[in-house]
């Protein structure tokens, strides 16, 4: 029986199936929010992950989904990792609307903010834990074109900062991970001329976030951590 439980946002994409996996393997109580109604399995494994339908951009469904997370109490919440996000190139600053540009917001900095908050009251009376944030390579080194994107992962690392700034002296640490581009279908579709060989595989990445939600990160808080494979 596990022990632990995360809470593991964006568990549908490329990355998100990964690092689900990664936590279930671990022996870890996985809850994986997700916008759609989930496929029902007529055999469900003893240690499948625990969905349920949520809307994280709704502080009343980011907020059902930290209880769901921290409900059993023979495992109780110890992490939260922030996949929800979106990338769009919208043009020049001064092409993009500002709906395009609050939709990068929306997209990648709402829900983080939104779930992490739900969540630390309950990591708080856990004893502690850790918050792990999805960033970008692009929000220190940024490139033409997507300045929407740009600001919201750059608004991500400032909120991973507060949280562990806020939160170190109640036993909760929170790091940020920066991929490059991402190995997944999705990424293969839209960039087929790209040297592919250069991506981080997202088990690679899935690695690194469960090392940070682990114990055995315990001294590590406050941290952008650069998954560039050879991108």
């Amino acid at each position: 029986m596990a022990d632990r439980s995360v809470l593991v946002t964006g568990s549908t994409g490329g990355l998100g199936a990964a690092v689900t996996a990664a936590f279930v393997d671990a022996g870890w109580r996985v809850v994986a929010p997700q916008r759609q109604q989930p496929t029902p399995t007529r055999r469900p494994e003893a240690n499948a992950p625990v969905r349920l339908v949520a809307d994280l951009t709704d502080p009343k469904d980011a907020a059902r989904a930290a209880e769901v997370a921290a409900g059993d109490p023979a495992a109780p919440l110890r992490a939260v990792v922030n996949l929800v996000g979106g990338y769009a190139s919208t043009g020049l600053v001064h092409e993009t609307s500002i709906d395009d540009f609050d939709r990068m917001l929306t997209l990648n900095l709402r829900p983080t903010h939104l779930v992490t908050r739900a969540a630390l009251p309950h990591l708080v009376t856990a004893g502690g834990g850790a918050v792990v944030c999805m960033a970008a390579r692009a929000a220190l080194t940024p490139f033409p074109g997507v300045a929407g994107y740009v600001t919201a992962k750059a608004a991500v690392l400032g909120f991973a900062a507060a949280v562990a700034v806020e939160y170190k002296n109640a036993g909760v640490r929170c790091n940020t991970v920066l991929p490059s581009v991402i190995d997944t279908p999705t990424n293969r579709d839209s960039m087929p001329g790209a040297d592919q060989s250069r991506w981080v595989d997202p088990a690679e990445i899935a690695s690194v976030i469960r090392f940070l939600a682990s114990d055995e990160s315990a001294p590590t808080s406050g941290a952008a951590v650069p998954v560039y494979g050879r991108a």
